[in-house]
């Protein structure tokens, strides 16, 4: 299901995909162990997905990525969010949580994922012959 709703297709073949399959399903299946609700899992995805794509798209430094990712948590404490609804979502311990589950998984090694974004690779024709 995560593959799909990620519209990972190369799971078998890409290396990427498989990353990116396994960088997620790790963080949701952290969310859960943590006890988070349904919303709070949404909204530690859609942080997942900000640190990622502020490394993929925008390819911010380490440095500059752990400052979003700052302003991004500080700032889910003390706004709103589009539709409305209050962004409150997570306590203290939980951000800090947050914070260390992703020190430990993306920041630590944020130089392989720069590597798999932004070097090209030749591509590896993989068969039965």
């Amino acid at each position: 299901k995560m593959a799909e709703f990620l519209n990972l297709t190369q799971l078998k073949t890409s290396l990427k995909e498989t990353i990116l399959f396994d960088y997620y399903t790790a963080g949701f299946w952290w969310a859960k162990e943590m006890n988070f609700s349904l919303i709070q899992i949404s909204g530690f995805m859609s942080l997942l997905n900000f640190a990622l794509e502020n490394l993929s798209s925008k390819r911010m430094t380490l440095g500059d990525n752990v400052k979003e990712l700052e302003r991004a948590v500080t700032g889910i404490r003390e706004t709103e969010s589009e539709e409305g609804g209050d962004l409150n979502l997570f306590s203290i311990d939980q951000g800090k949580a947050i914070v260390d589950f992703l020190f430990s998984s993306l920041f630590q090694h944020y130089k392989a994922y720069e590597y798999l974004f932004h070097v090209r690779r030749e591509e590896s024709v993989l068969s039965n012959e």
